[in-house]
């Protein structure tokens, strides 16, 4: 019997194909909702022109000019590209924070803050593994 899909998103992949696309780490972030360690991630140092990804999908999330040293210890943004992400609330850990979800596949990228640069003041405090860099 196969196993079932269930997303409401544009690509819907049962658990057991994710396992087969993405490696343990970005599983555990993108379809567990896990955290990596602050400051494990390369794309932290990130600094050169170009797109960044879903690691999942290959979704486009965000555009390097909107990227910026937040001191969070993970590759943060100060917007993502229209329509790329959405939001839900997370109440894990006792308190209530707004997760952030690619648009695509609903893998989820991180979090977003209310403490971030101009000209947004947000802070998409995103994992690395749950995102790929393409250079322009």
């Amino acid at each position: 019997m196969a196993e079932k899909k269930t997303s409401n998103h544009p690509i819907a992949k049962s658990d057991e194909e994710w396992r087969k696309t993405l490696s343990p780490e970005q599983y555990r972030v993108l379809r567990e909702h896990g955290t990596e360690r602050a400051g494990t991630s390369s794309l932290n140092a990130e600094k050169r022109k170009g797109v960044f990804l879903c690691a999942g999908c290959g979704m486009p999330l965000f555009d390097s000019n909107t990227k910026y040293e937040s001191g969070s210890g993970w590759p943060s943004f100060y917007a993502p590209r229209e329509e790329a992400v959405e939001t839900s609330v997370d109440k894990s850990h006792l308190m209530s924070r707004t997760e952030v979800h690619c648009a695509n596949c609903g893998g989820h990228l991180g979090h977003v803050f209310p403490d971030g640069p101009k000209p947004t003041g947000e802070r998409y405090c995103m994992n690395g593994a749950a995102l790929k860099f393409e250079q322009k």
